[in-house]
């Protein structure tokens, strides 16, 4: 299947016939050929919103294995029209799916420094200094850090519990843990 140029014969059926033949037999090569037919439409629509050669690709391919249930599920007047906006809507969950997922330095989650991750022998002094320096920030940090390091909450979590905002509750969290670590340091040197 060729994604850059029509094909010259759309064939002797129409999209009805290979839409009924293919719920009737459950044939994927039936589907194949109704959906060659709109292939080079549907790569257009990726492209569109996608804006990637390669990624337009992939979801050509992805949408046709969304094909193979969907037309069974869903009432379909006209193919072409259906298919492109199954394209449209494929490519848009594509690209919030893709926002969702955040990117993090892992250097801004994890220390390294080892006062910070202390061995057995002196573990009980640094939990003590972590107390005290925790004790010392301001409420805003106190009650982030304290909710999403030792409770274990996410910031949405904290958000509704405080009422901060995300941002405000994203800053909390980095001041309080950048003043935790200036403070540890003090006290251990």
């Amino acid at each position: 299947m060729n994604l850059f140029i029509k094909p010259q014969k759309p064939g002797k059926s129409t999209d009805e016939e290979l839409l009924s033949d293919y719920r009737a037999s459950g044939n994927l090569t039936v589907l194949g050929n109704l959906y060659e037919r709109y292939m080079p439409l549907v790569y257009g629509v990726c492209l569109k919103y996608l804006k990637d050669e390669e990624l337009a690709k992939d979801a050509v391919m992805g949408i046709f294995e969304e094909l193979v249930d969907k037309v069974k599920k869903h009432e379909i007047n006209q193919f072409r029209n259906w298919v492109y906006v199954l394209g449209r809507n494929y490519c848009l969950m594509q690209l919030r799916s893709g926002k969702k997922m955040e990117l993090v330095n892992l250097d801004e989650v994890m220390e390294f420094t080892p006062f910070l991750h202390p061995d057995d022998n002196n573990r009980e002094e640094a939990l003590k200094a972590l107390e005290s320096c925790i004790a010392g920030l301001t409420g805003g940090q106190k009650q982030s850090i304290d909710l999403f390091y030792l409770k274990e909450k996410c910031y949405k979590e904290i958000a509704d519990i405080t009422g901060y905002t995300l941002n405000e509750v994203k800053s909390y969290i980095q001041n309080g843990k950048r003043n935790l670590k200036i403070c540890l340091e003090r006290n251990s040197a």
